[in-house]
């Protein structure tokens, strides 16, 4: 199997002069069952996401069967739950990767996934995945990072949580150990996140302090955050997809269902387009002759003095521009003149 994308091709998408690259994180809204992970990568397709992203772990590659209170959620969405039974219900089975991953290329659309362990890692290599996604909560394992970076694959990392001397180690990491292709996506660690808390202008700074290509993973509810990430330098959007939040499951509540995620496919779309470039000279749906302009608005005759009664600034602009109308006051014209004639140098004598 080849990568989908080439090397350069994934730094071409992943750029301000190219659309938002949008990404639909399946996790577990696959709520157990592999049709359903096949109908939820249809729908990605179908509204207008660039890629699905599944999450590559099992219960005991991220924590242990363990009571203590440590491993006991407390607060959130998840309140309540034990760590190793929440990891349980919200894997995504590892025999389940080859046919995802066959079914996303069959359909036309780029699949990857976040590892979480090495043997994550040595999985997504035997499908040749051509991308990897390191996830906030494993930002400070730099070992990890480290093993990801030396398959020179590009790599998207999420910084929730992060300072910013533990996002320095994990892309100085990265980039030591063989990644050349990297992005960094502002990340509110919540679920869902508050808007109010979304600090967009972290986006720039991102860009400026480490000179690679940034975005967003939004857990926010709706479109609007993720739409105004497009305004700050977001060429990456991810989003958590379901087919409904009806169905339930782990990650649901967070979750964009298909029209919500056509909609942020359409939405950040337009807003890039909307960006363009700074300058002042006429764009092409624009017209100057929409503007006002001098024009005769009396008949005159021969050799009569232009006055404040028979020569106005009016629309349209076919005439002389309004800052020649004082010095245009008192001149004499060279011929018979009709009313709605725009004003030239040519009347003047």
């Amino acid at each position: 199997m080849k990568d989908i994308y080439k090397k350069n091709d994934f730094m071409v998408n992943f750029s301000s002069k190219t659309k938002p690259f949008i990404i639909a994180e399946l996790s577990a809204n696959h709520n157990g069952s592999i049709e359903r992970a096949f109908e939820s990568i249809k729908a990605a397709k179908e509204a207008g996401a660039d890629a699905v992203k599944i999450q590559t772990y099992t219960a005991d590659t991220i924590t242990i069967p363990c009571d203590n209170d440590d491993f006991i959620i407390k607060g959130g969405l998840w309140n309540g739950w034990n760590l190793y039974d929440l990891y349980k219900e919200a894997h995504t089975p590892y025999e389940w990767h080859k046919p995802l991953f066959d079914y996303a290329k069959e359909i036309g659309i780029t699949i990857f996934s976040s590892p979480f362990d090495k043997t994550a890692v040595d999985l997504l290599e035997e499908l040749n995945t051509s991308i990897y996604k390191v996830a906030s909560f494993e930002i400070i394992d730099l070992p990890l990072i480290k093993y990801i970076a030396q398959t020179k694959k590009p790599m998207i990392i999420s910084t929730g949580m992060a300072n910013l001397e533990e996002i320095t180690e994990a892309v100085e990491v990265a980039k030591e150990n063989g990644c050349q292709d990297l992005v960094l996506l502002h990340c509110i660690s919540s679920y869902p996140a508050p808007v109010e808390q979304s600090n967009l202008l972290t986006i720039p700074d991102l860009a400026k302090r480490f000179n690679t290509i940034v975005g967003l993973s939004d857990h926010t509810i709706g479109t609007t955050v993720a739409t105004a990430s497009v305004a700050l330098g977001a060429s990456v959007i991810e989003k958590h997809f379901t087919l409904s939040r009806k169905d339930k499951g782990p990650d649901s509540e967070f979750s964009s269902e298909p029209k919500e995620m056509k909609r942020l496919c359409v939405n950040t779309e337009e807003a890039w387009l909307a960006l363009g470039e700074a300058g002042y000279s006429l764009k092409a749906s624009e017209k100057t002759t929409n503007r006002r302009s001098l024009y005769i608005v009396q008949d005159i005759k021969k050799g009569e003095l232009l006055t404040s009664e028979n020569i106005r600034s009016i629309r349209p602009g076919y005439g002389l521009k309004p800052k020649h109308y004082d010095s245009l006051l008192g001149k004499s014209v060279v011929s018979n003149v009709k009313k709605g004639t725009p004003v030239d140098w040519n009347l003047i004598g």
